[in-house]
């Protein structure tokens, strides 16, 4: 079928039945659940109030730091967390914007924010918290000099600091070791590098002092290394190394509270990653984790890394008491009536609350006050009417308050915003629901609900963030809050509830959304990058959508000089909120080449939006809403192309079908099911793509069909798949001996040399020059081959800095009647990205065969 509106097409429903071919996704009940109710409050019971209880008493906390989303180990943080009780974080240095999505379209930035939400699932499941820095994943680099260079080492390692300040470990375990650069990722190394020097500084004064008005010095016990044989080379050297510096811990222990097994529970949180493929079977059994000291005093107890430290109530002044009380409770813990212990727990949240040491105060407090709500079976909610609303706007909020205990509760007042209202000690009965509808009215200044990180534009590997408090932080704060000030026995306590969505969908049941703030109207291009192949005007649609009834407003299409729009602006009427309305320009490119962008201005009550609105919404995380300045790249190029019909067989997902109907193609979606001999006759070309062989099954039972169509004339390009995750027992990816590496050229700024310069290949139609391997984004490519037949020509030759030269991106030979292309560069990247000389070489390698002069590969001078 065409592919048309392809954005459109791809991830819904109907493309699902693609995704059966990637791995396995199911890891039982545990796991549904949570997915399902991944934006749900949380509902304890007698068992989970318990073991919170058990993390109250415990007063240590670990900090888990490595480079990326899905590097942690979830074995190591669940056993701190639920094993050793302890207060336990991951800090990923980078939200992982730099990698790939095997569940949807998002990618760089839009995917950082998937990942984040994707770490923050899994922290919900092994009990750890979230922490990242305002380091951006730029991509694959090969040494910290590149990766520190380009994160500006200073501004990361201060990050570093102040996120260790702030949640002051007294255990930091590092995933990388630092003291082997270039051996592997360069945010790996570079992670553990940040960890140790800043281990060093979060005690110096000197050190960030503009921090020390804010948080205070620390100083953290120790620090490891969590190694393993993988850092050695082979389970045999790991075995007959040193291991007088390392500790040996047992991470699968069993839990009979939870009746799950530590390493099922680990397995269950990095399946979250799905994003990056990580879904898993879970795993039981005894199961060892290795730390390496590397600063600090090694404990003497193999299997307690607290050892020294001391992790009871008596840490604090004045805290021996509240222990008394505390661990009595959990001695005598009555599962069948946990509400019994109320009087007491208030007895211990009265004391906590005038203890000296305000860090440990504000965490134990919110434990403490989480607990007694539990056992209260307290229900305080507060939902707005809708999702979204504007500035200065007015929205219901609907507030439900549900004793589910005998305990006397009386219900003070309710705090929406800054306006109080009081409820003049209402006795909140017996599962008695107490509901009251209030108006929140939203102050015209009121900032826009988005990635706090994403608010103002960054560099290649930094975020901005102006707020240096928000530094650390996974997520933006919620923008209201609901304050719920109950009297328990005489005593106040004020809990506060941010304002969320709740509703219900007929094939999903309830549902969670958080409340968002947003503009007006926003608007959004059909297509991101716009080719202009030739001079020729094209009909720009801008679709409005409407987040307030009764919208009006004009909108204009910013552009640069030398392009021409036939209308300054155009006027639009949208009666309904969330319905939309499609206005269209008419764009008149340049004579010459030329690359800029587009921008739709909407004029609303006096008021210029320029932004585009985009949900990122799966099943496994809370919806996400983020606003980008909308704009789409627009190109004048001077392209030729030869070919109609090219057939796709989709892979882990990419935009490339898209980016080439820009060109003029008309890309037919290929299930692989379908194809059978002589069913891709039909095709110009049929293109594979990124990692079609990592993820779908079926292909190396289609392959035979894919050579014969080559056979008989087609044109089969491969785009790239990893080495090493491809079925081993599947040889035949080409038709003559083809070896794929990890051999990769991350500098996308990499010097190319033409090796077949007299291949049609970058000759025909379009001539290829180093000229159009600048402004590539991100890399060169990756996963080149390194061993190939001699039938294959290499194309091109480049290399890293400092590093020998590979050959392996490009790769053509003649099969048959038709050619056989491999490549590992990132078209899947710079087609979206608009480069102009990535669309010129694709249409070549598309347009092989149909060269003039007898089909001669050798055509330059002709």
């Amino acid at each position: 079928m065409p592919c048309h509106n392809l954005s459109s097409y791809i991830w819904t429903p109907t493309y699902i039945k693609y995704m059966r071919y990637l791995p396995v996704l199911f890891i039982g009940l545990f796991l549904s659940l949570h997915s399902a109710f991944a934006q749900a409050p949380k509902k304890s019971t007698s068992s989970d109030i318990y073991n919170s209880l058990q993390k109250l008493n415990f007063l240590g906390t670990a900090l888990y730091i490595a480079a990326h989303p899905d590097d942690e180990n979830t074995r190591l943080i669940s056993y701190l967390s639920n094993e050793v009780k302890a207060r336990t974080g991951y800090l990923s240095i980078t939200r992982g914007d730099g990698g790939q999505n095997l569940i949807g379209p998002e990618l760089r930035e839009l995917l950082g924010v998937l990942r984040t939400e994707e770490l923050l699932a899994a922290r919900r499941v092994d009990g750890g918290e979230q922490f990242f820095t305002r380091a951006n994943d730029f991509g694959y680099s090969k040494h910290p000099d590149e990766t520190l260079k380009i994160w500006d080492k200073e501004a990361v390692l201060g990050d570093v600091v102040w996120i260790i300040r702030n949640f002051k470990p007294d255990v930091i375990v590092n995933r990388f070791d630092h003291r082997t650069p270039g051996s592997t990722h360069g945010h790996h190394t570079s992670s553990a590098m940040l960890s140790v020097e800043a281990f060093d500084l979060v005690n110096d004064k000197n050190a960030y002092p503009e921090q020390l008005d804010k948080v205070s010095l620390w100083q953290p016990k120790r620090l490891f290394f969590n190694t393993s044989w993988w850092f050695y080379g082979s389970p045999e050297n790991f075995e007959s190394a040193d291991k007088s510096k390392m500790m040996n811990l047992d991470v699968g222990v069993y839990y009979p509270l939870k009746g799950l097994s530590n390493n099922e529970i680990a397995s269950i949180a990095s399946s979250q990653h799905l994003s990056q493929g990580f879904g898993r079977i879970s795993e039981r059994g005894s199961q060892s984790e290795y730390i390496e000291l590397i600063s600090g005093d090694l404990p003497k107890n193999e299997t307690n890394i607290f050892e020294g430290i001391d992790t009871n109530w008596s840490r604090l002044k004045g805290g021996e008491a509240i222990g008394k009380i505390l661990y009595s409770i959990e001695k005598e813990f009555d599962f069948v009536n946990p509400e019994k212990h109320l009087p007491e727990l208030l007895e211990a949240y009265k004391l906590l609350a005038n203890i000296e040491d305000e860090h440990w105060k504000d965490i134990k407090l919110r434990e403490l006050q989480d607990i007694i709500l539990s056992l209260c079976g307290l229900y305080l909610e507060a939902s707005a009417e809708a999702s979204n609303t504007n500035p200065g706007s007015t929205v219901k909020i609907n507030i439900e308050a549900l004793n589910r205990s005998n305990t006397d509760i009386l219900f003070n007042s309710i705090t929406l915003a800054t306006d109080s209202y009081p409820q003049n000690k209402t006795p909140l009965a017996y599962n008695q629901k107490k509901n009251l509808e209030l108006e929140l009215k939203i102050p015209e200044a009121e900032t826009y609900t988005s990635p706090y990180w994403l608010a103002e534009k960054g560099s290649l590997g930094m975020y901005k963030v102006s707020q240096p408090e928000l530094i650390g932080s996974p997520e933006t704060k919620r923008p209201f809050y609901a304050v719920f000030d109950l009297d328990f026995n005489g005593y106040s306590i004020k809990i506060k509830k941010p304002v969320i969505y709740r509703y219900s969908k007929p094939d999903k049941g309830e549902l969670y959304e958080p409340f968002e703030i947003i503009p007006e109207a926003t608007a959004r291009f059909g297509d991101r990058v716009l080719i202009f192949a030739d001079g020729t005007p094209r009909k720009i649609p801008v679709t409005i959508t409407a987040h307030k009834d009764g919208l009006k407003g004009s909108v204009q299409l910013y552009h640069n000089k030398g392009w021409e729009v036939d209308q300054d602006f155009i006027e639009f009427e949208i009666a309904n909120k969330d319905d939309e309305k499609t206005v269209v320009f008419t764009l008149t490119p340049p004579s010459n080449e030329d690359d800029s962008f587009i921008t739709p201005i909407i004029r609303v009550d006096g008021k210029e939006l320029d932004k585009e609105l985009i949900e990122i919404a799966y099943d496994h995380i809370p919806t996400q809403t983020v606003l980008n300045t909308s704009e789409a790249k627009v190109v004048r190029l001077d392209i030729q192309k030869v070919g109609e019909h090219i057939g796709y067989i989709m892979g882990a997902g990419d935009e490339v079908p898209e980016s080439l109907e820009q060109i003029g193609f008309t890309v037919h979606l290929v299930d692989p099911t379908e194809i059978e001999s002589g069913s891709l006759d039909k095709y110009d070309a049929v293109v594979t793509g990124i990692r079609a062989y990592n993820v779908i099954e079926e292909l190396k039972f289609k392959q035979r069909f894919l050579l014969d169509y080559v056979k008989q004339g087609g044109n089969l390009v491969i785009q790239y798949n990893t080495a090493g995750r491809r079925d081993e027992t599947f040889n035949e990816l080409a038709p003559y001996p083809l070896k794929l590496s990890r051999d990769r050229i991350t500098n996308e700024n990499s010097n190319v040399k033409i090796l077949a310069s007299d291949h049609a290949v970058v000759n025909f139609p379009n001539i290829i020059t180093s000229a159009d391997f600048e402004g590539w984004v991100q890399e060169r490519g990756l996963y080149f081959p390194d061993e190939w037949d001699p039938k294959f020509t290499p194309i091109l030759q480049m290399n890293d800095e400092g590093e020998s030269p590979t050959n392996g991106a490009l790769l053509v030979a003649p099969y048959g009647k038709g050619n056989y292309i491999y490549t590992g560069l990132s078209f899947f990247r710079e087609l979206p990205a608009g480069v102009p000389g990535a669309y010129k070489l694709f249409a070549n390698i598309l347009s092989l065969g149909k060269e003039p002069m007898n089909n001669s590969t050798d055509i330059k001078g002709k």
